[in-house]
């Protein structure tokens, strides 16, 4: 019997401890990080950068904030593909019309701008020469947006803060998303170049820039063909401008 009681007691024991040890709570493992093209806001950088508007608080493109611009900038331009000239059938003034023809959401492969945009051939790339191509940041931002299934993302929050007003951070690249565009050395529409420091300055010196962006009577509203500025981004531009314009 005494035996018998010890074996018991010994299976009795090693139960309890197989029920403690599968007790044992497992730590919290993180969820993995999902990247839902709904969200509203792109990927992490500049404020005012398209490549990442955001300064990393999220991670979904903004199609009003992000893409629109760059073809507005560099495409939606009068004998081009604006609303009046439609050049070959497109035209990129707005989310329907630049998704109504040769358009694929999810596959910028199959989609015909894209493949414009990426062209090799200086007869078939857009924009056509003279004009700049688009650099390869605004064209990974554009390829990435079709990918994800072009989303009509709008009314984003643009991360842009006013204490933020370095010429090269903040402003340089504010001006290259919404206006070098239509204003470079081979494109300087009116005869206004955005495309460096000393043009920049001088269209802020002779009033022409915030006249423009803050769209007031007697200047030609800007971006043509686009939204105004937010008031954080044409605030950032008047700080740049009263802090003496630096090149920084």
């Amino acid at each position: 019997m005494v035996r018998n009681a010890l074996l018991t007691l010994c299976f009795v024991l090693m139960g309890s401890m197989l029920f403690l040890e599968a007790c044992k709570h497992q730590p919290n493992l993180p969820t993995p990080a999902t990247n839902d093209s709904t969200n509203v806001n792109p990927n992490p950088t500049n404020p005012n950068n398209p490549t990442n508007p955001n300064n990393g608080n999220d991670t979904g493109i903004c199609f009003s904030r992000d893409i629109l611009p760059i073809f507005i900038s560099n495409c939606a331009q009068a004998g081009c593909h604006d609303a009046t000239t439609k050049a070959e059938g497109f035209q990129f003034t707005d989310y329907n019309s630049i998704t109504a023809k040769d358009f694929v959401k999810g596959n910028a492969g199959a989609t015909e701008l894209y493949e414009k945009i990426t062209e090799d051939k200086p007869d078939k790339i857009m924009p056509p020469p003279p004009a700049s191509a688009l650099t390869n940041e605004q064209i990974t931002l554009i390829g990435r947006w079709i990918n994800e299934g072009a989303k009509n993302t709008t009314n984003c929050s643009s991360g842009c803060d006013t204490n933020n007003y370095l010429f090269a951070a903040n402003i340089q690249p504010m001006l290259k998303t919404y206006c070098v565009g239509c204003h470079s050395a081979v494109n300087a529409s009116g005869g206004i170049r955005l495309d460096n420091h000393n043009d920049v300055s001088a269209a802020a010196i002779s009033g022409r820039l915030l006249g423009a962006v803050k769209h007031q009577s007697g200047y030609k509203a800007m971006p043509q063909g686009g939204n105004k500025l937010s008031d954080c981004m044409i605030r950032q531009i008047e700080k740049w401008i009263d802090a003496g314009m630096l090149n920084n």
